[in-house]
């Protein structure tokens, strides 16, 4: 008899070999922290670098704990979506409410969203039961008017879809791919170009004002417009909610409420699918997959989202920044998914719009009926009476004195609204489930710039903070009602940014203290040693294992060299940077934290150095003061160790070979940067004046270094 599950699910392999090596990297740990304890109260090392060692050592060792919930049960997934149909009938598929978020026209270009829309619209899913809700944060006319051109390459593409069993059906990349050649094709090319040169020439078209009212404009409806073949197209709704001056309006979570108050007095659909507005739909059966969880009547009555990865096309060869996310899109996704659900990380996400209103048990009955997640929809989507309380709900004040963004919908609280989101979630008890088909279902824009890279990350990070020093803190409040492990996660998650304190002390503390002939770490002949070195190589071989054995057909050494160095930066830039942003706006609440669009515009010769793998600085921004001043200190340093062992001999080899192996590590790993400092001369090299006010940072550090330590 034929097998109807819908999906399947094991342990992965490398469970059992990470427990192992927990009990005896944690016994390690241990050992450290104890030891070091008992050396502060006989040290003979300055006393403030012993403290600084032992703080960054806590840290290393906090994180560490925290991230082995990602270790313990990690999941693999499969679905069975041929099963479906044996389950219940096309038509009697859940319909779906699509939420595609822009903000800038400028960073977020309209065709670009455009794609993505026509991606998503045109899945292997009934059209009828299909509703595309595109937030327009930007207020611009220029991405409308993008849309009423979309609007009619779509009654073609659509079919032709359809027709030709088309699997790449964002159109651009369609086009770009070098597709077998059907008859239809030079028309619907002719009809793209035609739709792309008319959006370009618009792009004079001014804004609404920055105050302006709701716009909602519907324009497909499903009952009444079309495809050329006569079937119906999924609805298409654009929506610009009100904005006033001086009132807060919460960035993408409060956009993400507007489209779910929107879009339920519209179709109040039980599944919303989130979407970034540079993420095209990469697969067009990932909606069925979706189903094979959410039909299941084992998982429906506690299942809040689906979780896909994030993936990125255009990564060069050797991904030089980290830019594929693979421990944060979709290693540490698996490991949550075996204790209790992956984090929503943003986009990519099927959720049970139910679970926006309360835990599994606990019902929170909306202010109107209609917002209710069992409310019936009856009338037409176009109807002047859903229309005006479709207006009234988009406006800016309308959550004032109710439980929108605190108790319903996407949360408020933290600028990583998503992270923060899922975790409130899963503590009222629901669970997700991480999805990871061997064809990614979306693939958005990678960074091409250093600097936009840390922008975001920095943003990523005071968010994690805010979440970390709530009053839902996972320390003190998801530890009493998440699974311990799931628990660690979040930890790990919350707390991460203060990586950057240990990671800048290693960056420089023994590589001064080596300048100032001081030896902090055991001699290689003292059986401390062999601790030191198996809690450095244990952690980077583990590191080098996971992140090969994940997508092994498309990894490299170098690749991970990558990842790891860009571990080290971030831990030297936007980390510390996230902390102190922190500091002043949530502590000393001088400023309030600003949504930064990540720039979705390509440069030619900036993608030219990109693909060519060259790391792209070319801002004068502070952010790359510590990274140029480390690589500064630790080539000095080395330079000193050196010395040092060529005046000396080999007993002074002996004390200083933690310290040289450090220096020699950061050098080693600094080599773009030496690069972009001194040999490069195009735009994307280290700017003149980072260069020498790093310069002159390192002398000052270096010298008094030199001459404090030395006469301690």
């Amino acid at each position: 008899m034929k097998s109807t599950r819908l999906h399947s699910s094991a342990v992965h392999r490398r469970a059992w070999p990470n427990r192992i090596f927990a009990v005896l990297y944690f016994a390690a740990v241990v050992t450290l922290i104890r030891r070091q304890i008992l050396s502060l109260l006989n040290s003979t090392i300055p006393i403030p670098i012993s403290l600084l060692i032992f703080l960054a050592d806590i840290i290393l060792s906090f994180i560490w704990v925290a991230g082995q919930g990602f270790k313990i049960r990690p999941i693999r997934r499969n679905t069975h979506q041929e099963n479906l149909t044996l389950i219940i009938q096309e038509h009697e598929f859940p319909a779906i409410d699509l939420f595609i978020c822009t903000a800038d026209p400028d960073k977020e270009p309209p065709l670009s969203v455009v794609n993505t829309v026509l991606s998503v619209m045109s899945y292997d899913y009934p059209p009828e039961k299909l509703s595309v809700y595109v937030s327009d944060d930007g207020g611009s006319q220029f991405t409308l008017m993008a849309f009423t051109e979309a609007v009619n390459f779509a009654a073609y593409w659509l079919p032709y879809c359809r027709r030709n069993q088309i699997i790449e059906r964002c159109p651009s990349v369609y086009l770009e791919s070098n597709p077998v050649w059907v008859p239809e094709f030079d028309e619907i090319k002719e009809l793209y170009e035609t739709m792309k040169n008319r959006i370009e020439k618009a792009n004079q078209i001014k804004g609404f004002s920055r105050n302006h009212p709701t716009v909602i404009q519907v324009l497909i409806e499903n009952i009444k417009d079309k495809d050329i073949t006569g079937r119906g197209m999924p609805n298409l709704i654009y929506v610009s909610r009100e904005k006033r001056k001086n009132i807060p309006h919460n960035f993408k979570a409060g956009a993400l409420n507007v489209l779910v108050r929107v879009s339920a007095v519209m179709t109040n659909a039980p599944i919303i699918l989130t979407l970034d507005c540079d993420m095209y739909s990469n697969d067009p059966q990932t909606p069925r997959r979706a189903l094979c969880y959410f039909v299941d009547s084992s998982l429906k009555d506690n299942l809040g989202y689906i979780q896909f990865p994030q993936a990125f096309f255009g990564i060069n060869r050797d991904d030089v920044y980290g830019s594929e996310f693979k421990f944060e899109a979709k290693i540490y996704p698996s490991g949550n998914d075996g204790i209790g659900g992956p984090t929503y990380l943003g986009t990519g996400a099927f959720f049970n719009r139910r679970s926006l209103f309360g835990g599994p048990q606990t019902f929170l009955v909306p202010e109107i009926q209609e917002l209710s997640p069992y409310w019936v929809v009856n009338k037409s989507i176009g109807s002047p009476d859903v229309l005006a309380l479709a207006n009234q709900l988009a406006r800016c004040d309308y959550e004032a004195q109710t439980l929108w963004g605190s108790k319903v919908g996407y949360r408020y609280g933290s600028v990583a609204e998503d992270m923060y989101t899922s975790y409130l979630m899963q503590c009222e008890g629901w669970r997700s489930i991480f999805c990871h088909p061997r064809r990614p279902a979306f693939l958005g824009n990678s960074a091409m710039s250093l600097f936009d890279l840390l922008s975001q990350v920095k943003r990523w990070c005071v968010g994690f903070l805010q979440m970390g020093f709530s009053k839902h803190s996972p320390i003190t409040f998801g530890i009493r009602f998440l699974n311990p492990f799931l628990a660690f996660a979040y930890i790990y998650h919350a707390f991460c940014p203060i990586l950057g304190i240990a990671v800048t002390i290693y960056a420089f503390i023994p590589q001064l203290a080596m300048i100032g002939s001081i030896s902090i770490f055991p001699k290689v002949s003292d059986p401390w040693f062999f601790l030191y070195m198996f809690l450095f190589l244990g952690a980077y071989v583990q590191d080098f294992v996971v992140f090969m054995l994940e997508g092994w057909e498309n990894n490299s050494i170098i690749k991970w060299w990558n990842n790891q160095r860009m571990w080290i930066i971030k831990g030297l830039s936007c980390y510390p940077f996230a902390i102190t942003d922190f500091v002043i706006t949530n502590c000393l609440g001088i400023t309030a934290p600003r949504f930064n669009v990540t720039g979705k515009v390509v440069d030619e010769e900036l993608s030219d150095r990109y693909n060519r793998g060259m790391m792209e600085f070319g801002v004068e921004s502070p952010v790359f003061i510590p990274i140029a001043t480390s690589a500064m200190v630790n080539l000095v340093a080395l330079a000193c160790g050196v010395g040092e062992v060529a005046i000396i001999g080999n007993e002074r080899f002996k004390d200083l070979f933690g310290q040289m192996f450090i220096a020699g590590y950061g050098v080693v790993n600094s080599w773009p940067i030496y690069e972009a400092m001194v040999i490069r001369h195009d735009p994307g090299k280290m700017p003149t004046k980072i260069t020498l006010v790093s310069l002159f940072v390192t002398l000052i550090l270096s010298s008094a270094s030199y001459y404090y330590l030395r006469n301690v």
